[in-house]
């Protein structure tokens, strides 16, 4: 959700100040863009991955702040929810072992949060939506306590002429309902994959990362239930876009574009990225600091844009830029943030090796592959990758619509090998964590499949179904075999 702000009230003054500095801040960054002030540096991936509290039960433990204070790791930090964490690993580079070192390094980190979570009465889950929430477990009382989440809140609200937020999400079953406060987007947790790169190769980056989406979607599905009902393979699609829309029926009715948001076209500079977020979008939290932008970069400093940064952390793109400053140099990241937590470490890194080979891949062709796919196919191939999951139809070009695990059996996962080849990581490493993604796709089972599968396996009543098939994925989990080895029931 990105970086603390404190507690304040928000005058016309502030929000008219905000704009003026976020316009600087779009100027420093041309500036910097155009005198080539970003260092070359070797790329490196990193990951931020958010993590549901649970009970003995099964059910969310909304003790996120014992639980933080027994980790006492400043890599770890509070989500939306009381019963949400999340923790942030440092880069690695993306070379020989490092995917096989990050594997290791996430699996320490996490049981080493987990025995700590264990004092204070909660374990870890790796899932995208807890199956066992309810709709009284999310609400304005059991935000975090951090004061930002409060303000986002107030904002988004009050953006909306204080209407509530609608949900309606239509799939295996159907849900209705209406929420207060932005609370109900707390059911979501994701992984996250940040790509360094170049401003010559982020355009070429991002595009490609826009054009899987879908794909990505479909493999890792692992949110089928939101407040007991069976929606889509992924679920917190929907979800989010609509627990954080800022618009108003007439707004949307207007076009005015969502604050979750896939995009509406290909890029040529990461310029163009932070551009539409300063023209299409309001402030929602016009915190401002003291310094001037065009000022530090005249001294010869890397300003920090927080301005800038600031308001690009309120605009939910699935794929989205990130302008950073990392001992004292600064650098751009993609940071793609399409999938679900879990279900284990192994499907975890699996999903990054694919990603990251893939895109490398499609990044690295003569004619870009996304000149030949219009950017409204890449959006639809989201939207039918999180509703049917393994069963998905996707459009790819030169193929036309195809099963989604013909395509990735057939064409991408040799494209992601070659990318991982390039990228120089070793290649046991690749074909394990790739025969991950092959096997899935042969078993036709990921998190979803496996969730539904079992709750329908278990019967009887909803609720109780649920919370045993929560039991029976923490056992699983822990045993970090892959999702797709797991019996059914």
């Amino acid at each position: 959700m990105g970086r603390d702000v404190a507690a304040i009230t928000v005058s016309t003054q502030d929000r008219r100040r905000y704009r003026e500095k976020v316009q600087r801040c779009l100027e420093a960054f041309a500036a910097m863009l155009r005198d080539s002030r970003f260092a070359p540096e070797p790329p490196s991936m990193g990951m931020e991955i958010e993590l549901t509290l649970v009970d003995d039960r099964g059910r969310p433990a909304m003790r996120n702040a014992a639980v933080l204070d027994a980790i006492a790791d400043d890599q770890w930090s509070t989500e939306l929810a009381q019963c949400d964490i999340e923790v942030n690993l440092p880069p690695f580079p993306l070379a020989a072992k490092a995917l096989g070192a990050l594997e290791q390094t996430v699996r320490d980190t996490l049981n080493d949060a987990d025995a700590r979570a264990r004092q204070q009465g909660a374990r870890l889950m790796l899932v995208g939506i807890l199956p066992t929430l309810r709709e009284a477990d999310l609400t304005e009382e059991t935000l975090s306590a951090n004061p930002r989440y409060r303000l986002l809140n107030e904002q988004i609200i009050t953006a909306r002429g204080g209407e509530a937020l609608h949900l309606d999400i239509d799939g295996h079953e159907r849900l209705r309902t209406h929420s207060d406060s932005i609370s109900p987007e707390a059911a979501c947790t994701s992984v996250q994959y940040h790509l360094q790169v170049t401003p010559e190769d982020f355009g070429a980056y991002w595009n490609a990362s826009q054009m899987i989406a879908g794909v990505q979607a479909a493999l890792a599905a692992n949110s089928p239930f939101l407040f007991g009902r069976e929606l889509w393979a992924e679920t917190r699609i929907p979800l989010f876009e609509q627990a954080t829309d800022t618009r108003a029926k007439e707004l949307r009715e207007q076009g005015v574009r969502p604050r979750v948001w896939f995009g509406e076209r290909w890029i040529t500079s990461v310029l163009d990225l932070f551009e539409e977020n300063s023209r299409y979008f309001s402030p929602l939290l016009p915190v401002c600091d003291d310094g001037d932008p065009l000022d530090q970069l005249a001294r010869g400093d890397a300003p920090g844009l927080n301005e800038l940064t600031l308001h690009n952390g309120t605009i939910y793109r699935w794929n989205r830029p990130v302008y950073d400053i990392a001992q004292g140099r600064p650098h751009l990241r993609v940071e793609n943030r399409v999938l679900p937590a879990g279900p284990t470490v192994a499907d975890t890194l699996a999903n990054g090796a694919f990603y990251y080979g893939l895109i490398r891949a499609l990044a690295d062709e003569e004619r870009p592959p996304w000149h030949r796919m219009p950017f409204a196919a890449a959006a639809g191939n989201l939207r039918r990758g999180a509703r049917y999951g393994m069963d998905a139809m996707v459009v790819w070009p030169g193929v036309g619509e195809v099963a989604v695990t013909d395509l990735v059996l057939r064409l991408l996962l040799p494209q992601a090998a070659a990318g991982l080849d390039r990228w120089g990581v070793d290649g046991v490493v690749r074909d394990r964590l790739l025969g991950i993604i092959e096997q899935r796709c042969l078993a036709r089972r990921n998190g979803a499949t496996w969730q539904a599968g079992t709750v329908r396996a278990i019967g009887g009543d909803r609720q109780e179904a649920l919370r045993r098939m929560v039991r029976r994925y923490l056992e699983h989990m822990h045993t970090n075999a892959p999702v797709h080895t797991w019996p059914i029931g």
